[in-house]
């Protein structure tokens, strides 16, 4: 009799584990390639029962992949990215990568910290854009640790040495990606310092929800930004330090819009000057103590979409405008221009040379963080906005 109900409870046992480990993400570790001097790039691909998974590269800590079904249940990756190590090398663009130490652009790669002049190195025209020209996006990180349970992971790290392309202090930076059972895609920064310098880190990847490469492109998308306001540029993507409103403007999102509706809108200066969206909106004018909704995207043919939270002030909406046809991602598809988006929670361009920005500053015993969170949505109806 006890033999019997010993192995009723055995069975029993396993059957639960089983549907455990059924319900659990998983993280599996491969190869992505090797780098001309023949370091190793580690790819760590999380995936939950849902049907979602990302792969993240240790090549600039990026999002190479991330698949989520549709309303049908189709499947699809709608990150664009290339499925071999060479793509990144070949060209920088960005795809899904870690863009640091500073986001976005400073003007003339300048800045004074302390009554000193740092100049940083020069990427694009006049102005330093996402670190310079060895930024986060172009070196290999250190995979820390892989994770699996209710939540996957994967941790990475790169340390950027004191002086590196003319930053002050030895900075070192971790990157957590994780995936939930509950379709959440995180992404949480965390960056210290052994001496006062700046910081302001990000993900840049680009997003189309058809599926990267579907013909439609992503123009079709219906965004969400919750902000009363946004930073207007002069003609090299500076911001001139004005908060100018967005009402009765092209750069009104507080109500659902799909973007190819006014993203060619010739007449605002500020869609020429960057042709078409390539601005922040100010979610708020100082960094927010609680995560808050940056920005909705809905893409109506597919059902999919994803709210994004963050503790950023500014979100940094890019339209893909400068996409020129001359490169394929992984669907063996030309990207061109509008066929993709790119959404990132930051602090605000040029931050440490205008005055009514938030400071960018990072001292020794602090902790800088920036986590975004996609609240992935998969089967949301034709008429979702």
């Amino acid at each position: 009799m006890f033999k019997k109900y010993a192995l009723l409870l055995s069975t029993a046992i396993t059957a639960c584990l089983m549907a455990g480990s059924a319900d659990a993400a998983t993280a599996r570790k491969s190869t992505f390639g090797k780098l001309p001097d023949g370091r190793e790039v580690t790819a760590v691909t999380l995936s939950n029962g849902k049907g979602v998974s990302a792969t993240v590269i240790a090549y600039g800590a990026g999002l190479q992949s991330l698949i989520m079904p549709d309303r049908d249940g189709k499947a699809a990756d709608v990150a664009l990215g290339y499925d071999n190590l060479q793509g990144y090398l070949d060209k920088r663009q960005f795809m899904g990568s870690t863009v640091g130490r500073f986001a976005n652009r400073i003007a003339a790669g300048r800045f004074t910290l302390d009554g000193q002049t740092y100049q940083t190195t020069i990427n694009d025209g006049k102005n330093a854009l996402h670190g310079g020209t060895v930024g986060f996006d172009t070196v290999l990180w250190d995979v820390q640790s892989v994770k699996e349970g209710d939540t996957a992971s994967v941790t990475l790290r790169y340390v950027s040495r004191d002086g590196d392309q003319g930053y002050p202090g030895t900075m070192t930076v971790d990157a957590t990606y994780s995936l939930s059972e509950t379709n959440e895609l995180t992404i949480d920064y965390r960056a210290v310092t052994d001496k006062a310098t700046i910081v302001n880190i990000t993900n840049h990847a680009y997003w189309n929800l058809m599926g990267e490469g579907a013909v439609e492109g992503a123009m079709g998308h219906v965004l969400t930004i919750p902000a009363e306001t946004y930073l207007p540029t002069d003609a090299g993507s500076i911001p001139t330090g004005e908060f100018r409103s967005v009402a009765g403007t092209v750069f009104d999102f507080r109500t659902p819009q799909p973007i190819g509706a006014r993203v060619r809108n010739a007449s605002d200066e500020q869609i020429r000057f960057g042709r078409g969206y390539d601005h922040n909106w100010v979610i708020t004018r100082t960094p927010p103590k609680d995560m808050q909704l940056m920005v909705r995207v809905v893409a109506p043919g597919s059902g999919r979409g994803f709210e994004l939270w963050s503790n950023q002030p500014g979100l940094q909406f890019y339209s893909g405008n400068f996409m020129d046809a001359t490169t394929h991602g992984k669907a063996k598809k030309i990207y061109r221009m509008g066929d993709a988006i790119v959404l990132e929670p930051q602090n605000f361009p040029d931050a440490p040379n205008q005055k009514g920005f938030p400071s960018a500053r990072l001292e020794p015993g602090q902790t800088y963080r920036n986590v975004m969170t996609y609240r992935l949505l998969t089967n949301l109806p034709a008429d979702a906005k």
